[in-house]
């Protein structure tokens, strides 16, 4: 303000919205939609970043955005540098920079006449630590005069992919990409086309073998691309042991590395497939699952439906106006696939469904996460919550999502109804043997607690008629309510009904419980 010498901005990238949001309004949607005078409906859509290692550094980019590199050596806060005022100046730096380096710098002060904050500039090198600056890669040497003041220091900031020393043909938007894992290509998906500044939501393109400037295709190199046929755009890209995976909106196709000419090869595995968002699909073991917008699915060689259980509880409670948000991730240590999605009505991740791949069993439950990786590295999954906080998974028997604040766990398993016989009979049930026990728990008396849930009759809701309590040790109103303890064998108990679940549960605190095989003894008891 007031004048004086001038101001340099460095501009951000906008992370974008964390969810789907309805724009409504005049000008939101397109011309001649919605009710008159109401301008139409359209969505801000969520933004979704692909970030993927190349060595140790990094390549970042948004969904329908630009590709940025981020050097590792440089690392998160301004690596300092010292300015000579010269012709031409020569930088000392802390760490090592390579030749055609690209980079911004930053000042606490003034940087010396010739040289500005948010410029570009490629590194020409003297030593491993010192160098010359150009505007463009081994262009003409860059002076220096007047006076300087303050530290500077190299940006941490990403650089365009577009901006490296040497790129060319590089993509400038797409919707996703990976860097394959055994032969290091950095492969895009939804890219726009050589000499084209307009996407191509089905295209698939890579650089070079162990490059990510060198896009052109020639004989002496292994860029390409490939454009796929079915579908109206890519969705998803997972790498497999032996293959890269694709999703468009209606197909599944399969990517293998051939070598040159054809580099890579792309076949058809599955038609009339979908895949509900970029992050839905998991690799574990020797498979891939993946939720789609109705069913689940497993690819193992070929692509088929996924048994699920929970189907139509999972897809009935799912809201599906923010589909982009669910993801998918793994246990290996208990061989899982978990699926995390936002329930109806819901913008938060707050519903899971766990299915469990050697046992094929599935179990869903509540809680809220934003982001989960399951590492070889560590014991346990790390996962993201919505108070900025990282969590150990499966570690503990405690809540500690909360920094510093310790919770319990509300846990519990309710079985599937059963009968007598044919289910024409009622049944009375006068003793439990609950088989639980308590390994792993840290307090001094861990306790849960067993239910028997009777129907009167197949649908009619539990507890009807009431329950009656046959044991002095837990007062019973609506279902027999029996607590279990580190040595208890048996219960009395008395309950009647045409149908029966069994339900345990706990929430204290250093609590953790297994159930063995529970057993009752039931006798039937008449028909009314």
């Amino acid at each position: 303000t007031g004048g004086g010498s001038a101001v340099i901005a460095s501009y951000e990238i906008n992370t974008g919205p964390a969810t789907d949001a309805a724009l409504v309004g005049w000008g939101a949607g397109t011309w001649g939609a919605g009710v008159w005078g109401t301008g139409g409906t359209n969505t801000e859509a969520l933004r979704i970043w692909t970030i993927q290692n190349f060595g140790q550094d990094a390549v970042y980019g948004p969904e329908d955005g630009s590709m940025y590199y981020w050097n590792a050596t440089v690392g998160y806060v301004p690596s300092t540098v010292t300015m000579t005022i010269a012709s031409p100046c020569v930088v000392t730096s802390l760490v090592n920079i390579i030749d055609g380096q690209v980079f911004t710098f930053t000042t606490t002060g003034a940087l010396p006449t010739g040289i500005v904050v948010g410029t570009t500039y490629y590194a020409k090198i003297l030593t491993p630590t010192t160098f010359k600056l150009a505007l463009t890669a081994g262009g003409t040497d860059i002076n220096t005069s007047g006076t300087q003041s303050g530290v500077h220091g190299i940006s941490p900031r990403m650089m365009p992919l577009t901006a490296l020393a040497g790129a060319a043909d590089t993509p400038t938007v797409q919707a996703l990409f990976l860097i394959s894992a055994v032969d290091r290509f950095l492969i895009t998906f939804g890219a726009n086309d050589y000499g084209s500044a307009v996407q191509d939501k089905m295209l698939i393109r890579w650089a070079d073998q162990e490059s990510l400037i060198l896009w052109t295709p020639a004989i002496t190199n292994q860029a390409g691309s490939i454009r796929l046929s079915h579908g109206s755009q890519i969705v998803a890209a997972v790498q497999t042991k032996q293959e890269i995976l694709v999703w468009t909106d209606s197909a599944l196709y399969a990517m293998q590395y051939v070598g040159p000419p054809y580099v890579w090869s792309v076949r058809l595995v599955a038609d009339n497939t979908t895949i509900i968002s970029s992050g839905a699909a998991a690799a574990a073991g020797d498979a891939v699952y993946w939720m789609g917008r109705d069913k689940f699915y497993v690819y193992n060689g070929r692509s088929q439906t996924l048994r699920c259980d929970l189907q139509k509880f999972i897809f009935d409670g799912l809201n599906i106006n923010q589909a982009d948000q669910c993801f998918a991730s793994t246990v290996e240590r208990y061989t899982e696939v978990w699926f995390f999605y936002c329930e109806t009505s819901s913008t938060t991740l707050g519903r899971y469904a766990v299915y469990n791949y050697t046992e094929d069993a599935w179990t869903y439950g509540t809680m809220t996460r934003t982001a989960w990786m399951d590492s070889g590295l560590y014991t346990s999954p790390i996962a993201a919550t919505y108070s900025q906080n990282l969590v150990d998974q499966e570690s503990g028997v405690d809540d500690g999502e909360v920094w510093n604040i310790t919770s319990p766990i509300e846990a519990y398993i309710t079985s599937s109804e059963f009968d007598i016989g044919d289910g024409h009979n009622f049944g009375f049930v006068w003793r439990l043997l609950p088989d639980v026990t308590f390994v792993g728990s840290n307090v001094a008396a861990p306790t849960a607690t067993m239910y028997l849930l009777p129907l009167q009759n197949s649908g009619s809701g539990y507890n009807n008629p009431l329950s009656v309590a046959g044991n002095a040790s837990g007062a019973v109103t609506q279902v027999v309510e029996v607590p279990i303890e580190t040595f208890t064998g048996q219960v009395n108990i008395r309950v009647r009904g045409r149908q029966m679940a069994i339900k345990i549960a706990s929430n204290k605190v250093g609590t953790t419980w297994q159930m063995g095989s529970p057993r009752i003894d039931v006798r039937p008891d008449g028909r009314r």
